[in-house]
């Protein structure tokens, strides 16, 4: 796969206002042709210190029978996004347009080099953690690490159980507001256990529903309402990072990097 790493790499040659010669920092051109796009491989002359140098060698990477030009703007910087639009397209070749007319290309997409995180959450309310990365990766803010995130969400509303952690998931018995009789089976985590037993005594069955009870691959990062639990390490046998349940957008994306460079260093 060729995936420039910058848009500033790519050149569009529909005119010629310096002849042959092209910007300093183009590697690839995208020449308009009657048929569509074609994709060149560019090699500058780099005795010239200047912005417009010559070409001293070109070879055709797709041709316009090759390349297809995906009909709407995108957002650049959302690779993994442009890498499946363009193992969709059907082409060797995929054309993309910015919202600010900057171009780029995947040429053979192949997702098999980016790095799975998987992602362990629960709903409802909100599975604030995989609704933040998802938010994130559409404005490109993961774009430079070349990951794909695996969305392992569990619905806490098919657990059996009595009881359940809170009126703001809708729930109409939940332990912030109605007391434990007791025999109940509660769904809950280690903070619920501490909660019911310091409160109810023992007669009660804890039905897990913390996300790090799910973890089966790894790289992960998952959500916890356990503070101390928090960073990036081994859980149970698996590497990944833990976020706060209510953890904010910048640190879940710093605990996003640190995870990545973490395991690549491994």
């Amino acid at each position: 796969m060729i995936f420039p790493e910058h848009c500033k790499v790519v050149g569009v040659a529909s005119e010629r206002p310096c002849g042959d010669r092209v910007y300093a920092l183009s590697r690839y051109l995208l020449r308009k042709t009657d048929g569509g796009y074609e994709l060149l491989e560019v090699a500058l002359d780099p005795s010239k210190n200047r912005v417009m140098r010559e070409i001293v060698s070109s070879r055709i990477l797709a041709t316009p029978a090759e390349t297809f030009h995906y009909p709407e703007k995108v957002q650049l910087n959302d690779r993994t996004r442009l890498v499946r639009l363009a193992q969709k397209s059907g082409y060797r070749c995929t054309v993309f347009t910015g919202f600010e007319e900057n171009m780029t290309f995947v040429l053979d997409p192949d997702l098999s080099d980016f790095l799975t995180l998987h992602v362990y959450d629960v709903y409802p309310p909100r599975p604030t953690l995989s609704a933040s990365l998802k938010e994130m990766e559409a404005i490109g803010l993961f774009g430079e690490l070349s990951v794909v995130f695996d969305h392992h969400i569990r619905d806490i509303t098919t657990v059996p159980a009595d009881v359940y952690p809170c009126r703001a998931a809708g729930y109409t018995r939940t332990l912030d507001a109605d007391p434990l009789q007791g025999g109940e089976r509660v769904a809950g985590c280690l903070t619920a256990r501490q909660l019911c037993t310091e409160c109810y005594g023992t007669n009660f069955t804890l039905e897990n529903i913390c996300p790090l009870e799910q973890i089966a691959a790894e790289p992960f990062i998952a959500r916890c309402c356990r503070s101390e639990r928090e960073g990036v390490g081994t859980w149970d046998g698996k590497f990944g990072a833990i976020v706060h349940w209510g953890a904010s957008p910048v640190k879940i994306a710093q605990s996003v990097q640190e995870l990545v460079r973490q395991w690549r260093a491994r």
